[in-house]
């Protein structure tokens, strides 16, 4: 008889009535996988996108939801050495053959089978997951499920954005959105980088959350024009960089606010996907526009490391328990949170 364990998954797309907590098979590990016991999972704009469904993408459903997801580790395969039996955990979200030439040179995240946990493979929102050791990120005795839970994805998309975007000390970044996962570790990271960081928001409550992260300046884009906002505090030139997923919203205005040979580093588009763009302005401005998605793994240590050092923080909004995972999907639309939601896999009464 197959085993079985509780999970939230989705067989089709829709509403939050498509979220549903059923009984699903316990994963067989790989001799190179490790089998976790989950005990926290973090809710990304992806859980979203794949419950509600994308036009033009299809997500291989039924899907098991859950990216960021810590545990302990209650299997591994003879092939891992790299973590035991009891250890605690949080995971890499992207995975792709070990093999490959892009895998090989450190650049796993640019590999054509490149994927991520709850979009093109079950995730860990349940009670266990089966993942690659090699995924395994060991947390420090003192950090909580709830807050290892709420890291890896964003702050390894912030952290390679601004890689990227080659921030250097002393620079002034325009980062959009700080109430969002991303933002607010991109926050941290410009501010460690030596950085000044002007951030926009729609909420002063949300724009004084920013600057207890560190930032410099902050917008509110509800009633002030962010580019007119940023000139005041830069200077007619504008800054640096501009760090954005908000996309048709603020494209234009970006680029008014870049200073010329500036950079624009973009890892979504939650405004829809398209922009008119004068490329006069792109080539006169000299200014260069970079997509960023995920990282590669040395990015995903790197960033870890920092948190393990207390050098940057999990930001968590709110932690709802499993049971009420539809709930926690409606608050995460409303665009309230400020920083990461996570859910409490302890108990699973639905």
């Amino acid at each position: 008889m197959t085993a079985t364990m509780k999970a939230v998954l989705v067989r089709e797309h829709g509403g939050f009535d498509k979220l549903l907590i059923e009984d699903a098979p316990k994963p067989q590990i790989k001799p190179d996988e490790v089998l976790i016991s989950v005990r926290a999972a973090g809710i990304n704009h992806l859980d979203l996108w794949v419950r509600k469904g994308v036009p033009g993408h299809k997500f291989p459903l039924p899907m098991i939801l859950g990216t960021d997801i810590a545990g302990v580790v209650a299997e591994k395969g003879e092939l891992v050495d790299n973590v035991n039996v009891g250890d605690r955990v949080a995971v890499m979200p992207g995975f792709a053959s070990p093999t490959s030439p892009e895998a090989l040179s450190g650049n796993i995240h640019l590999a054509r089978d490149y994927g991520i946990f709850g979009e093109t493979r079950n995730g860990g929102c349940a009670e266990f997951m089966d993942a690659p050791g090699v995924n395994m990120l060991p947390m420090p005795d003192w950090m909580s499920f709830t807050d290892a839970a709420a890291c890896p994805l964003v702050f390894l998309t912030a952290y390679t954005m601004l890689q990227k975007a080659a921030l250097k000390p002393g620079e002034t970044v325009l980062m959009h959105a700080a109430g969002s996962g991303v933002t607010s570790a991109g926050i941290q990271i410009a501010k460690l980088l030596g950085a000044t960081v002007i951030t926009t928001a729609g909420s002063d409550e949300k724009l004084e959350k920013a600057k207890a992260l560190g930032a410099d300046y902050t917008v509110n884009y509800k009633t002030q024009d962010f580019v007119e906002e940023t000139k005041k505090i830069v200077g007619r030139g504008g800054v640096e960089v501009i760090f954005d997923h908000v996309g048709p919203d603020t494209f234009a205005g970006n680029m008014k606010a870049i200073k010329w040979g500036g950079r624009i580093v973009m890892c979504g588009s939650t405004s829809g996907g398209e922009v008119p763009l004068n490329l006069r302005a792109v080539f006169f401005k000299r200014v260069s526009i970079i997509g960023s998605t995920m990282g590669p793994k040395a990015d995903q240590l790197a960033v870890w490391r920092l948190i393990c050092q207390r050098k940057l923080k999990p930001v968590v909004d709110r932690v709802f328990p499993v049971g009420e995972v539809a709930k926690a999907h409606e608050y995460v639309e409303s665009r309230a949170p400020f920083g990461k939601v996570v859910l409490d896999l302890a108990k699973w009464e639905a």
